[in-house]
């Protein structure tokens, strides 16, 4: 097998060699991603010098040096070195932010140019972050849809886009219409869930629902539903998330509760009960705690260096860069993060009670609210979750690849590499299992058979777009 492995080492070494690492290498129908040990999803030990064979935007096989031949013909990628894993999921994403510290001053400003400028700038750094599928909740209708549809075209570069449009809360402050829909009464509710539906929406983003009446608000998850699509639900207070658990959302989001030092009891139970039943209630209770934003903001104002990264320029205007720039110069007088660090010390009893609770975690961040960059929050929180909450780097991996296909029903076409199953993948050098925050420099980005970044640098004929 040493002779075959070392063989096949030569053959790459010669590719690469001959082709110098050119576009051309990497835009054949037919590849072959060779040697690196694969952690392909589905939680079992990594398959160590993994031979992945991609026609086209799908994975034909999965195998071993030794066990799976490389046709002729197939372009060879070494990932020697590496660790492969399925693209990652960002399962709380807001392409129209952009971590501008100010929403009063961010939100008219910018409204023009969500569409054309900072939807499309925020997807193509998510992408090349190694996140290959996002769920966006929360922006103006036709423009999610907009970007969404542009990206699946191949028009402009981005993670597969699962959209919620506008919130659905009991309602709207002034002036924020433009992505919150306020409802009053049943037939409003589904009104308003049609207009998602018919536009193309794939998921719907609940808030508030404690303030709505017990009518509208299981409106909102029975229409959700009878269009096939799931509800996710803030759970910022308990009563959210107890009106929530009654009214049968799909997914909770963030860890909430402000500076209360733990769930209540009640609420606990609560969840225990709903996990018992599993199928029975249509799958499994899942939970996006987005904790990474909360526990790293004051080392980010500590040790603000990290904000000078020009990663989060790409696809923005020198105009937009600059007014961000600025917005961020003393990232420790926010008034957006003025409990954060009363919030902090709760965090770490909050993960333990959800996690001994049953819920099933998916990796999200709130990436784009202030100082939360597109191109730092996924890979950041997976390692929070590793580092500080003690969350196996296995079950980290599963809640950024494979859960949220499970969660968004499209386990049958991403979130493992298995054979049939689009080729998304990521390659990092290095052991991810041992030191997470590798991911923060993937060196391969793969979406669709389609290669985006390699050996670390953008492929930029892949990213013009059609």
């Amino acid at each position: 097998m040493n002779s075959i492995k070392h063989m096949l080492v030569s053959v790459i070494t010669l590719s690469i060699f001959m082709f110098g690492a050119s576009i051309s290498a990497f835009s054949a129908e037919k590849k072959a991603l060779v040697g690196g040990r694969l952690i392909d999803g589905f939680g079992h030990r990594p398959i160590a010098n993994s031979v992945i064979l991609i026609d086209g935007d799908t994975i034909e096989a999965v195998g071993t040096i030794g066990s799976l031949e490389v046709p002729s013909g197939y372009e060879i990628v070494s990932t020697e070195g590496m660790d492969v894993l399925p693209g990652l999921w960002e399962s709380h994403a807001h392409l129209m932010l952009n971590g501008h510290s100010d929403y009063s001053h961010w939100h008219p400003t910018y409204l023009p140019r969500l569409e054309d400028e900072i939807m499309p700038a925020s997807a193509v750094q998510l992408l090349l972050a190694g996140v290959t599928a996002a769920r966006d909740l929360g922006a103006p209708l036709e423009a999610s849809i907009s970007v969404k549809t542009r990206i699946a075209e191949g028009k402009i570069p981005g993670p597969r886009l699962f959209v919620s449009g506008p919130f659905i809360q009991h309602e709207s402050p002034e002036g924020s219409e433009f992505y919150r829909w306020g409802v009053k009464g049943v037939d409003d509710v589904k009104a308003k869930i049609k207009t998602l539906a018919d536009a193309g929406v794939d998921i719907i983003k609940l808030i508030d629902q404690d303030k709505m009446t017990m009518e509208e608000a299981q409106t909102v998850v029975d229409e959700a539903h009878k269009y096939g699509l799931k509800v996710v639900a803030h759970s910022h207070r308990p009563d959210e998330i107890r009106r929530g658990i009654a009214i049968g959302v799909d997914n909770f989001e963030h860890t909430g509760l402000t500076t209360a030092p733990e769930y209540p009891a009640d609420v606990i139970e609560l969840l225990k009960e709903r996990t018992a039943t599993g199928r029975i209630a249509g799958g499994p209770m899942f939970w996006t705690p987005t904790v990474e934003g909360l526990w790293n903001y004051p080392l980010t104002v500590d040790n603000p260096e990290k904000l000078d990264t020009t990663c989060w320029h790409r696809g923005l205007k020198d105009d937009t860069i600059a007014d961000i720039k600025a917005s961020i110069q003393n990232p420790g007088q926010f008034g957006y993060s003025a409990l954060v660090p009363i919030r902090r010390p709760t965090l770490k009893r909050k993960i333990a009670q959800l996690r001994e609770s049953g819920v099933v975690f998916l990796v999200g961040t709130d990436s784009g609210i202030p100082i939360k960059f597109h191109c730092q929050s996924t890979w950041n929180e997976m390692a929070a979750w590793v580092d500080t909450f003690d969350i196996p780097p296995m079950d980290t991996i599963r809640a950024a690849t494979y859960w949220p296909a499970v969660m968004m029903g499209v386990d049958d076409k991403i979130g493992t590499v298995s054979k049939g199953k689009y080729a998304d993948i990521i390659a990092v050098k290095g052991d991810v299992l041992r030191y997470m925050n590798l991911l923060q420099n993937v060196d391969m980005v793969m979406k669709g058979g389609v290669v985006y970044k390699q050996n670390g640098q953008p492929v930029e004929e892949n990213l013009k777009g059609r």
